[in-house]
């Protein structure tokens, strides 16, 4: 049997490992259109690749998938996160749990997967070939025809692991094969705030805040991060995920209100009523857990002397305070997609996929692995877990 994998990143390679296992004998080829290998797999998790997220609950997993969550169930029952963890440790690779409950190799070190997949490769006799862009693919009976540059090479089945596109043209191709398409927007993605202050402050995180969108039905808590171009983290990353196709239709131009207490501000009004009676000086005791630069910057906001003890805070005084911590308000005016790391909400309609299989409802003998599908999931692993277990049932090449 010839097998054609179409894409040399983290689905492709996993579904030619998985073809491997369950054909010995099948002869498998993997083709990658650029000159890299593994690119995703290489910058993710700042280099140290976040191999999946220690959540070992398919039925908890499958929350973290904004598109594809319900289709991954029937994915996620034949490799799971546990499977993930067994495969990459007995080829030699321990992945240790960081306190967010992503998933790192303990070399932290993402040249460790690249070299684990590479050599896996040549064990297993899977050919790979770069700078090979398959320009058409056609149905020949129960066989498939691949053009390759001037070339057409027949294969048994073909799985195709393209990963996301950022334009719809991307998908044109899959489209001719009669698969319908979800248009491609961003999933991932920091908010820019041009014009806020705030961006002075660059560099400075909390631990836990809470993100809405105005006027949408958004809202995520987790990390934030202060960048010099707005702000980044989970919880922002999150609420970028669950919310691609509102904010894409909103030109990514809206408010976001940050609640830095994470409390209602009837909860927080209770909290720091111990802190009204204080002699304190206001920049020397901050009710919430926030960095002191953090904390300066939101009093000067809120237009409190940082000199003034909370005792002569007064009412109206106290209302800016509690307003502040719990609505502050910034104006979102674009994004920044990470180039290469970029994920997708969109690609092949997920309707026109069997999940038990990955293979393709209107061609027989075609599957599907990774981001090409419309499924993606928030950050911490999640898109690879999803990768890793959507290769391995397509290369089971079931029908």
């Amino acid at each position: 049997m010839k097998v054609a994998i179409i894409g040399g990143g983290a689905a492709g390679f996993f579904a030619a490992f998985s073809v491997k296992a369950h054909y010995p004998n099948a002869e498998v080829v993997l083709y990658e259109k650029t000159s890299k290998l593994l690119a995703k797999v290489k910058i993710s998790g700042g280099g140290r690749c976040n191999v999946t997220h220690a959540c070992f609950k398919n039925s908890e997993l499958v929350k973290f998938y904004p598109r594809g969550s319900k289709q991954l169930k029937k994915t996620f029952e034949q490799f799971s996160t546990q499977d993930t963890v067994n495969w990459f440790e007995n080829r030699g690779v321990e992945l240790k749990t960081e306190q967010d409950n992503r998933m790192f190799p303990v070399t932290d070190d993402s040249q460790t997967i690249i070299d684990l997949f590479l050599r896996e490769a040549r064990e297993s006799s899977i050919r790979v070939n770069m700078k090979q862009s398959i320009s058409n693919i056609e149905s020949a009976g129960e066989l498939f025809k691949l053009k390759i540059e001037d070339k057409e090479l027949i294969y048994d089945k073909v799985i195709v692991a393209t990963g996301g596109s950022p334009k719809l043209e991307g998908f044109e191709w899959l489209k001719k094969l009669g698969h319908e398409i979800d248009a491609p927007v961003p999933s991932l993605f920091t908010f820019n705030m041009p014009k806020e202050p705030i961006k002075m402050l660059m560099g400075i995180s909390v631990e836990k805040a809470t993100v809405k969108v105005l006027g949408t039905k958004l809202e995520q808590s987790g990390p934030l991060l202060i960048t010099h171009w707005g702000m980044s983290g989970p919880a922002i990353l999150k609420t970028s995920a669950w919310g691609a196709k509102v904010l894409n239709d909103l030109s990514y131009d809206f408010q976001v209100q940050i609640n830095w207490a994470n409390q209602s501000e009837t909860e927080f009004r209770e909290t720091i009523e111990e802190f009204i009676s204080s002699k304190k000086l206001l920049k020397n005791l901050c009710p919430i857990k926030i960095p002191q630069r953090l904390w300066e910057f939101l009093l000067e906001k809120s237009d409190l002397s940082l000199e003034k003890p909370w005792l002569e805070l007064g009412k109206k005084g106290l209302n800016k305070l509690v307003n502040t911590l719990t609505n502050d308000q910034y104006k979102v005016d674009g994004k920044t997609t990470f180039k290469e790391e970029f994920v997708t909400a969109g690609g092949l309609s997920l309707s026109g996929v069997d999940f038990n299989t990955m293979q393709s409802r209107k061609l027989p003998g075609l599957y599907f692995a990774g981001e090409v599908l419309n499924v993606d999931g928030v950050t911490g692993g999640f898109n690879f877990q999803a990768a890793w277990s959507t290769g391995f049932v397509a290369g089971k090449l079931l029908n």
